[in-house]
């Protein structure tokens, strides 16, 4: 046997247990944070204002993107999917077409990835360049509470207003997708969106909304986890907003596959 394949083997089986070992300690450490998360929310003072602030930044301020990202998905998606429904003779299902998948996915899934990667990595960033500068130190030791004012009132603000933005979206995309069926079928507005809801249940708009809010509230928790253990000076602020996008993206479409399963079983 050859001594460098014999030396090898102990080190990968260190490598091995190492990276065991960091899985357990990672998850251990988010689950304390998620933990302390719900302790701090419903345990006052509540920090009111500063949720309120987080609000507008996550919300109005992502208007703007989520109106053209919205706008064009319903326009590209009808024009995709015309062709398809004209083949089979059945363009008139258009609209009810449009409406089942924007409502049903598009519009929550869409808007989630928009925040993950505009509000997510903010959090991340803004967070992480606190915890580097000991800017996070310097209010704990002035008697303050930091993890209330910093990652309550930042998850709370994203879980609140990601629905509200999911149905913003939703309505930009039908707006879309209506203007796009107009100028082909001349369809007028109001027989539009009498087909567009006619397939479109309760169910459809909870799970919708159910969705939005475990978005949020990942897409939160995520970007704060990720800046709140910020480590390395400015490489370390870069690597927090970073691994904040990727794992909430990641997090998105595996709940999003689990929801669907579920909402078709009650189906």
């Amino acid at each position: 046997m050859n001594s460098n394949d014999a030396g090898s083997k102990p080190a990968k089986k260190y490598l091995i247990s190492r990276g065991v070992d960091g899985f357990f300690t990672n998850t251990y450490s988010v689950y304390k944070f998620i933990a302390r998360f719900f302790k701090e929310a419903f345990t006052p003072p509540y920090e009111s204002s500063e949720i309120m602030r987080q609000c507008f930044e996550v919300g109005y301020k992502s208007l703007p993107l989520i109106s053209l990202t919205g706008f064009i998905t319903g326009i590209v998606f009808t024009k995709q999917s015309r062709p398809s429904l004209a083949t089979f003779g059945a363009s008139s299902w258009l609209p009810s077409l449009i409406s089942i998948a924007v409502i049903r996915a598009l519009a929550p899934l869409v808007t989630a990835l928009i925040t993950a990667g505009k509000v997510g990595s903010n959090m991340g960033a803004e967070l992480g360049s606190m915890k580097v500068t000991e800017q996070i130190d310097a209010m704990e030791v002035s008697a303050s509470n930091p993890f209330k004012f910093l990652v309550v009132s930042r998850v709370l603000s994203i879980t609140l207003m990601q629905p509200i933005l999911m149905m913003y979206s939703a309505f930009v995309g039908m707006m879309g997708s209506f203007i796009n069926i107009y100028a082909n079928e001349k369809t007028s507005f109001r027989a539009f969106f009498e087909n567009a809801f006619t397939t479109i249940s309760f169910l459809d708009i909870f799970s919708s909304v159910f969705k939005s809010l475990l978005y949020g509230f990942t897409i939160g928790i995520t970007g704060c986890y990720q800046g709140y253990h910020a480590q390395n000076g400015t490489q370390g602020v870069g690597k927090a907003a970073n691994s904040a996008v990727v794992v909430s993206m990641f997090l998105i479409f595996i709940e999003e596959m689990i929801v669907v399963q579920f909402v078709n079983a009650i189906r």
